[in-house]
């Protein structure tokens, strides 16, 4: 069994569906049919079980995914350990971030990898953060800092490394907005939001407003956390923010938290890959620094 075999059963063995794996990790169906065959000719036995509607592991087959995860992970901290001196190791990593994210958490990592891997070159794209899964599944960015998913593909490794709570937020300065909400009681349809384009933050929103039953006053949508809490800042209307985003924000003395009995489901930021990329050395070393021993999602 070589490591790409490995990978793909173990992929399969997690997916139970040819298709999926095969368009997830790149390969033909008929090519992933053969490697499942070849595999189960070299130990003698049925690992999968598939008939029209299921495909499901045999005793065998689950036996065989735990070599597998084993022998996987033992391959890669091999690579590990034969580049001790990991100063050695060099190339570019592609990372993409939000523009917060470069200055409130990206920092931190570097400073340790740039000890670890002084010759490794760092080329930085920041952007939405609802951009940042894409630009991995997309191969754009080789490592990216992203909000964890309702829904995390089977290729994509997730590791977090914070928790960043939400807020509504409202402007400072006298407006239309600050005077709807200093009424007696408040009409939250009439309050003018500012509302993200997609997104994790867009879906908590949604939430919040279908709980209260309020038919909001969209009056912008905005790609981009940082963008928003600037219109925010000017009066344009109220909008929900990552709290890093808020404190670290050049116009933050001009927006506040509005106090709400209802608390949003915070971020899980993490970083994110493609897990057939773990095996590479510099990614490896950078990913080993940057999740600090969190748990690997898959």
């Amino acid at each position: 069994m070589d490591i790409r075999s490995a990978q793909l059963f173990l992929h399969l063995a997690s997916s139970l569906n040819y298709s999926k794996t095969a368009e997830q990790l790149y390969v033909s169906p008929s090519t992933l049919t053969r490697i499942v065959q070849r595999l189960e000719d070299e130990v003698g036995v049925a690992l999968l079980t598939r008939d029209k509607r299921s495909v499901r592991l045999t005793p065998a087959g689950s036996r065989f995914a735990q070599f597998a995860k084993q022998y996987l992970e033992n391959w890669h901290q091999l690579l590990i350990d034969l580049s001790q001196n990991s100063g050695a190791l060099q190339g570019e990593i592609r990372l993409f971030c939000t523009v917060t994210a470069s200055y409130s958490h990206l920092p931190t990592i570097l400073d340790k990898f740039r000890v670890l891997c002084p010759r490794a070159e760092i080329k930085l794209t920041t952007g939405d953060a609802a951009a940042a899964l894409e630009k991995v599944k997309n191969d754009e960015a080789d490592i990216a800092l992203a909000v964890y998913p309702p829904n995390l593909p089977l290729n994509i490794a997730f590791a977090s490394i914070a928790k960043l709570p939400l807020q509504l937020i409202a402007p400072v300065i006298h407006c239309k907005v600050n005077d709807l909400l200093n009424e007696p009681v408040i009409d939250w349809n009439k309050i003018p939001l500012i509302v993200p384009e997609h997104g994790p933050a867009r879906s908590r929103l949604d939430a919040w407003l279908k709980q209260q039953n309020i038919t909001p006053n969209i009056v912008a949508k905005v790609e981009g956390h940082e963008a928003m809490v600037s219109m925010v800042a000017l009066g344009t209307g109220i909008a929900i923010a990552p709290d890093p985003v808020v404190q670290h924000s050049p116009v933050r003395d001009r927006v506040r938290v509005l106090a709400l009995d209802y608390q949003f489901t915070p971020f899980d930021l993490g970083i994110c890959m493609q897990s057939k990329r773990l095996h590479e050395p510099l990614i490896r070393a950078f990913w080993q620094v940057a999740s600090g021993g969190a748990a690997l999602q898959q």
